[in-house]
Parts: structure tokens; C-alpha cells; sequence
């Protein structure tokens, strides 16, 4: 009889990677759910890494996870070779395993739910690359939980 599936424990820090922006959520993997951290800013690679690196040293994560954006119909587009470049990097960088995760219209959603919530366009511009980093997180953690997995980093 297999051995029952187990779960780690580990923070995991999810990115939603963006151009000008990067969305930046948090969860624990044992809970299995996540939040909004904060938004990175700036264009520059050495700017955007060093802010990463700050977080990878104040969360101490187990793992992390992308959002790997693809056309409607699941086709790969320009911002998914750009997605992946970003997690080849933070692997290389930080020497942390990077998993990908579901994003086609995550940042809708997180636009929905702040106006949902009250906040005018403004205000939710604040928020929407770290609220789409949570729902792309909270994503990876349902889909995970559903199939049954343990986590990727659990070894037998």
C-alpha cells in the first residue's frame, strides 16, 4: 500500500511578472492559502532583483511561483517567453524551485474585486499587481489541493 501523500510546510512567494510591475503574494503551503505582499516597481533588472532578494531574505521561502500567462485559447504568446525568462532567472538567482502557475486574466479578476470592494481606479492601480499575484498563488494552492498532490519540493 502507497504511503499517504504529505504535506510540507514553507512559505512560498508567488509573482506576478509584469513589464513595468511585479505583483509579489505570500502564502504558507500547510494552510494553503494566500495573501497580497506588495508591488515591485522599476524596469531595471538589477533594481528588480535586489527587491527579490530582500523578500527571498525576509520570507525565507521554501519555493516560489510564477504566473505563466497564455492566450485564451492555451497557446503560448510574447509574455509567456518573457514569464519564463523571469523564472529561469529567479531559479538561477536563488537557487529555489520555481513552479508555474495559471494567470490568464488574473489581473481582471484582482481589477473586479477592487472595484467590487470600493477602491476608484486610482487607488486600485495600487493594489491590482499584488492582488493578481494572490489569486495566481491561491490558484496554484487550489489547484494542488484538488489533485491531490503533496508539494513539489516533498521528497520520499
Amino acid at each position: 500500500m502507497p504511503e499517504p501523500a504529505r504535506k510540507t510546510t514553507g512559505t512560498v512567494l508567488a509573482f506576478d511578472f509584469g513589464e513595468k510591475r511585479i505583483g509579489v503574494a505570500v502564502g504558507e503551503w500547510q494552510l494553503l492559502q494566500a495573501h497580497p505582499l506588495t508591488t515591485l516597481h522599476g524596469e531595471a533588472n538589477a533594481e528588480r532583483f535586489a527587491a527579490i532578494a530582500t523578500l527571498i531574505r525576509e520570507w525565507q521561502p521554501a519555493s516560489l511561483v510564477v504566473g505563466r500567462p497564455l492566450a485564451l485559447d492555451g497557446t503560448p504568446h510574447a509574455m509567456t517567453a518573457r514569464c519564463t525568462r523571469f523564472a529561469n532567472q529567479l531559479r538561477g538567482r536563488f537557487g529555489l524551485r520555481v513552479d508555474y502557475a495559471e494567470e490568464r486574466l488574473s489581473s481582471c479578476a484582482a481589477q473586479e474585486l477592487l472595484h467590487a470592494a470600493g477602491h476608484d481606479t486610482r487607488r486600485a492601480k495600487q493594489h491590482l499587481d499584488a492582488l493578481a499575484a494572490q489569486l495566481i498563488l491561491q490558484s496554484y494552492f487550489d489547484g494542488m489541493a484538488e489533485a491531490g498532490h503533496e508539494h513539489p519540493n516533498v521528497r520520499r
